[in-house]
């Protein structure tokens, strides 16, 4: 390895700084270099290859994370400081037998990952959500607020958009609860997805984002672009940004949320709520626009104190008040989970119908039942229908 370090240095000195080079143009260059090296001692044909691909990824790419990242099976990639670097795949979480060398490599990786977003991350700002080019979420937590070295967290996302016939498939909803969100979403109601860490909230909204009619203007709000919509030709996609030592001011979803509204949408779908923007987005369904949503909650029921608090972040309202405008404006809320096998499935999907004693009173549409655990540990049940949407006003205007 020590070795390897010293081939890498070699090469970046003779790397031309002055101008972009190709990746071809490092590759030449690290073979003359592994040639110079094979002529001072002997090098086995596989010990050359490793050492190309490793020194390859170090410089022009993300290290030893590279090949983690190229893997689809990997959905999450977890990095902690130096001590360990743990994996997601098949809904398992296992620890790999490598690591970074040193915290100033694991930062140099992190820094090349910002940077090619426009996001900064040190000391003064040691916090930052970010994206790598294929779409995939980034979470940085730098020392000294990590007090075990410096965090990266990635999530990973299929290179093409899980469809609505793959859920089908993984039983993580009926072709009967399929059609109808469906129809919900071309009659263009309101629609919030629900639902802890991991359960799939960004997935299902950007399968629901299919079902959007092709002939409607439609905006995505996010932190971090994650959402691939690909059948909506009037598409405008907006994204956060932070503030900087530049004096470059920062950009919230709330500010792009009230833009959003001069831009004539038919829909606006935002990546997820989760603070002050709550004010503008329960606003904006009350007045008339369409839109679809997330919010971290643990059930249909709980989403509702959720949005409560976020709006009180943003605005002094009565609780009657935000609870009126919850149960008016959303037409239906979908909860999520991932269940302990590590499948994601619907758990309910409701329909918020009105006030009563003061609560937001919800009518259940969907629930998943429990049947039983089968030999290989995974859980079986289905996605029951329990009543009938109330308000088909929406239907009837659309004539669906």
């Amino acid at each position: 390895m020590d070795k390897n370090m010293g081939l890498q240095e070699l090469i970046i000195q003779r790397l031309n700084l002055s101008r972009e080079m190709t990746e071809d143009e490092i590759m030449e260059l690290i073979d003359e270099q592994i040639q110079q090296e094979s002529k001072k001692r002997y090098l086995e044909v596989s010990v050359r290859e490793r050492c190309r691909k490793e020194i390859f990824h170090s410089i022009r790419q993300l290290g030893i994370l590279q090949e983690l990242i190229e893997n689809p099976q990997i959905t999450e990639i977890m990095v902690n400081g130096t001590q360990g670097i743990f994996i997601e795949q098949k809904g398992k979480i296992n620890k790999l037998d490598i690591c970074f060398d040193s915290a100033e490599k694991l930062k140099q990786v992190i820094w090349q990952i910002t940077a090619k977003c426009n996001r900064v991350v040190n000391e003064a700002s040691p916090i930052v959500d970010a994206r790598l080019s294929d779409g995939a979420r980034v979470n940085v937590v730098l020392d000294p607020v990590a007090i075990n070295g410096p965090i990266l967290t990635i999530r990973r996302f299929p290179p093409n958009p899980i469809t609505m016939d793959e859920l089908l498939s993984m039983g993580c909803l009926s072709r009967e609860c399929k059609d109808q969100l469906e129809t919900l979403v071309q009659a263009g109601c309101n629609i919030l997805v629900c639902g802890g860490t991991g359960s799939g909230k960004t997935t299902f909204l950007n399968v629901l984002s299919n079902f959007i009619p092709e002939s409607e203007r439609v905006i995505t709000i996010e932190d971090s672009a994650e959402l691939q919509i690909r059948n909506i030709p009037n598409l405008v996609s907006l994204e956060t940004r932070n503030a900087n030592v530049e004096g470059c001011k920062e950009i919230t979803i709330r500010d792009l949320l009230k833009a959003s509204l001069r831009m004539r949408p038919d829909r606006i779908v935002v990546g997820e709520v989760r603070g002050k923007e709550a004010v503008d987005m329960l606003q904006s369904i009350n007045v008339g626009h369409s839109a679809m949503t997330t919010v971290h909650a643990n059930s249909v029921r709980d989403v509702v104190s959720r949005l409560e608090t976020m709006v009180l972040m943003g605005m002094d309202m009565p609780l009657p008040a935000i609870r009126r405008q919850i149960a008016s404006g959303f037409d239906l809320i979908i909860h999520l989970g991932r269940l302990r096998d590590g499948s994601r499935r619907v758990l309910e999907i409701a329909e918020p119908v009105g006030l009563s004693e003061g609560e937001v009173k919800m009518r259940t549409i969907y629930r998943f039942e429990q049947k039983e655990i089968s030999d290989n540990g995974k859980i079986c049940g289905d996605l029951k229908k329990l009543g009938e949407m109330k308000h088909v006003e929406k239907f009837k205007t659309t004539g669906l």
